[in-house]
């Protein structure tokens, strides 16, 4: 492969970087505040939520399925937790352990019906998120404030100016890299969205692979849950509402692709971060928040606009190399 394709291609995969650098280096100049980094930090921090959303959804779109469930499991997991907890007087420590394991419970409901009885994800996990979010709405009328700070930590903690959700968000991605790039674990999943059926023939066992992911999709949303609880200080039935479709573009602006096969998680940090920075550099330039919703509407149909012209565009570079190539083969024969 020459050079130049070389170039082309890893443009493509790290394309959110380049957009991310520009949009940065733009606010720089034109947006009031935006370099101090007091607001940096609030970018990061304000991140932290969508972030984790956005690696479960990325997990789950690696494997070629979608998981519309994971808002509601935001505001169900640690909703359901907390109740239970005033009436046994559980500990902080127990509830928190408790929401993590809800979280990937309702994540293995979700993978066990699409891999064994190949439901269709989007159809399933929208069934879930309105089951979810419909008790939450019922048991959860008015707010669960008053949280133990032992629960509250991970939301409203700080190490000096740091919050801890921060140092959550970069940790958990660093994990996450590690484990997709650097392990036959993480590998399994990529292979088996690019082509479940040849990687079932060659030993994966794909709907397995398939439960995990939506496991891992459940576990990061009540992590997120636990965050957002932790920052208002308290679980209300509306955490996390409309959140699933800026996940969706999040991954999609990280690489991955509703085909399934393709995405990385520092890709997927990029995604979250660009993100955050429209949505901060809007609310410092005092636009409309109906107009912020608009943005944030155009940015999923830029999104999936950017999913079919990454596909198409590497598809041409990659035709283009092998024609190169036959040429020269050709020629020298």
């Amino acid at each position: 492969m020459s050079l130049k394709t070389k170039i082309k291609l890893a443009l493509l995969d790290n394309l959110v970087w380049v957009l991310l650098a520009a949009f940065f280096i733009a606010n720089a100049f034109f947006t009031p505040a935006f370099l101090g980094m007091k607001n940096q930090l609030n970018i990061l921090y304000q991140s932290a939520t969508l972030g984790l959303l956005v690696l479960g959804m990325g997990i789950v779109m690696m494997v070629g399925e979608l998981d519309l469930s994971m808002e509601a499991t935001l505001a169900f997991a640690p909703g359901i937790v907390i109740l239970a907890a005033r009436q046994l007087n559980m500990g902080p420590v127990a509830c928190v352990l408790l929401t993590l394991v809800l979280g990937t419970v309702i994540g293995f409901f979700n993978g066990f019906f699409v891999a064994k009885l190949k439901t269709n994800s989007f159809l399933l996990t929208m069934s879930s998120q309105i089951v979810m979010r419909g008790l939450v709405l019922f048991l959860v009328p008015f707010s669960l404030a008053g949280l133990d700070k032992g629960y509250t930590f991970l939301g409203r903690g700080r190490i000096g100016a740091i919050q801890i959700a921060i140092l959550v968000l970069i940790v958990v991605y660093i994990i996450f890299e590690f484990i997709f790039h650097k392990t036959v674990f993480g590998r399994k999943f990529t292979l088996t969205g690019g082509n479940r059926r040849a990687a079932y023939i060659s030993g994966i066992n794909t709907d397995r692979v398939v439960i995990y992911a939506f496991m891992l999709a459940g576990l990061l949303s009540a992590l997120a849950g636990l965050v957002t609880a932790g920052r208002q200080n308290a679980v209300s039935n509306s955490m996390g509402e409309g959140m699933v479709m800026m996940a969706f573009a999040g991954a999609i602006l990280g690489g991955c692709s509703f085909n399934g096969g393709m995405g990385k998680p520092v890709g997927m940090l990029g995604g979250t971060l660009l993100l955050g920075m429209i949505d901060n550099a809007l609310n410092l330039n005092g636009v409309d928040v109906n107009l912020v919703s608009a943005t944030k509407g155009g940015l999923i149909f830029l999104a999936i606009l950017l999913d079919r012209l990454r596909f198409k565009m590497s598809a041409d570079i990659m035709h283009k190399e092998n024609v190169r190539k036959l040429s020269a083969v050709q020629s020298n024969s």
